[in-house]
């Protein structure tokens, strides 16, 4: 990474403008139901604090609100459990440009300030260069630890570092490090497990990793498309028919290259997903009028096997249903036997970062991405405007 980070920069007496991802869920009454992205930011919050910066100004989207305030998008309750968190107050302003919110940054006597969601202004998404002068006019340094909107040319992303100078924080530099090096530099064998919906999401993920890993392991509803590419019978199984002729050339590429395609051999299946009627595990061919949900015994025993030996494991998405608790198994089991191995394990960020909060495997894992998007970009090898708008090293 030929990028500065915070430890390349003096802070003493600076006033830093932070871009975090503050993007948490909450349930009907506003409150935070997952502070995992908040407490990925304190280290670097802590760390620009201890070296006397003067000021912190912390800024953030939630939800989409689409350039328009909506009350239920408001950052003040982000405000209350940060300040919680961080053991000392934050003070919250009610919008993040303007004058007043120029005279109220510097009036408070806070040393943390969070500003209201930036997408309460449409210029935010356009990434305008005007509204990220008056972000940028707060402060003396920027700083980006948002992982999670890297790959969005966003104006508190990408036009801000055009007037400041511009460093990663710690979560940042510290997914570039994992994803890059798993990427271009990973310990083998380097196994990749992919699940999900669809196969058109990962289709570049596949492309540029195929050629780097030893073996990719496909489960998910993905994998039904696979199968019916192979002459498989997948009855109500999801299917992107579009998708078929690709998947085929996706597995006619890994014979060509000498790598293991790895796709269920076992299937447990149901007549109804919601409530689930009628569960049975069968083979590869899923009869008529039944759904595929997860992968059965024999594909996790299978899966277990080529995970058993490798060094490095970079997986993204769920290989069931694992919200539902009948199909969560298949994930579930996976999932706990990489948590005992010893590996560089990499949980690319979305529904599989979720799937492991849900089974308390978190702290098993060497990295759980903090975002979704932005990761499965990073593993398609594409360039992240977040990362690369920052400033070079010198």
């Amino acid at each position: 990474m030929n990028k500065l980070t915070i430890k390349d920069i003096d802070l003493a007496n600076k006033a830093v403008l932070m871009r975090v991802d503050f993007n948490v869920p909450q349930d009907e009454k506003l409150n935070i139901t997952d502070d995992t992205r908040i407490k990925a930011t304190l280290p670097t919050i802590k760390y620009i604090l201890e070296n006397k910066a003067k000021k912190l100004i912390l800024i953030s989207h939630l939800g989409r609100p689409d350039g328009k305030v909506v009350a239920k998008y408001s950052l003040r309750p982000v405000a209350e459990r940060l300040s919680q968190l961080l053991g000392e107050p934050v003070e919250f302003l009610s919008d993040c440009v303007g004058e007043k919110i120029r005279q109220e940054v510097k009036a408070s006597r806070k040393r943390v300030v969070l500003l209201e969601n930036l997408r309460f202004h449409p210029e935010e998404e356009k990434n305008d260069t005007e509204f990220a002068g008056q972000l940028a006019s707060l402060a003396d340094i920027y700083v980006n630890d948002a992982f999670g909107t890297a790959h969005r040319a966003h104006a508190s992303t990408e036009a801000v570092t055009r007037y400041l100078e511009s460093a990663a924080g710690f979560l940042l530099e510290k997914e570039i490090r994992y994803l890059g090096n798993a990427i271009e530099n990973p310990a083998r064998p380097f196994v990749v497990i992919l699940g999900g919906a669809k196969v058109s999401d990962k289709i570049g993920v596949i492309e540029n990793l195929l050629p780097k890993c030893d073996a990719i392991l496909i489960g998910g509803g993905m994998a039904y498309t696979f199968l019916k590419a192979q002459g498989k019978t997948i009855g109500n199984s999801k299917l992107e028919k579009d998708k078929i002729e690709l998947a085929l050339t996706i597995l006619e590429k890994a014979k060509s290259l000498k790598k293991d395609i790895l796709l269920p051999i076992d299937n447990l299946v149901v007549d109804n997903i919601d409530p689930p009627l009628n569960q049975e595990i069968v083979g590869e061919d899923v009869p008529e009028g039944k759904i595929a949900v997860d992968i059965g015994p024999k594909t996790i025993a299978l899966f277990k096997n080529k995970l058993k030996g490798a060094k490095t494991i970079v997986w993204n998405g769920p290989l069931g249903i694992f919200e539902i608790e009948p199909f969560s198994k298949g994930t579930k089991s996976i999932a706990n036997f990489i948590a005992g191995l010893s590996v560089t394990s990499i949980i690319g960020g979305g529904d599989t970062a979720a799937a492991m909060s849900k089974f308390k495997l978190e702290d098993k894992m060497a990295h759980i991405s903090t975002g979704g998007g932005a990761s499965l970009e990073f593993m398609e090898g594409k360039t992240l405007p977040g990362i690369a708008a920052l400033t070079d090293i010198k």
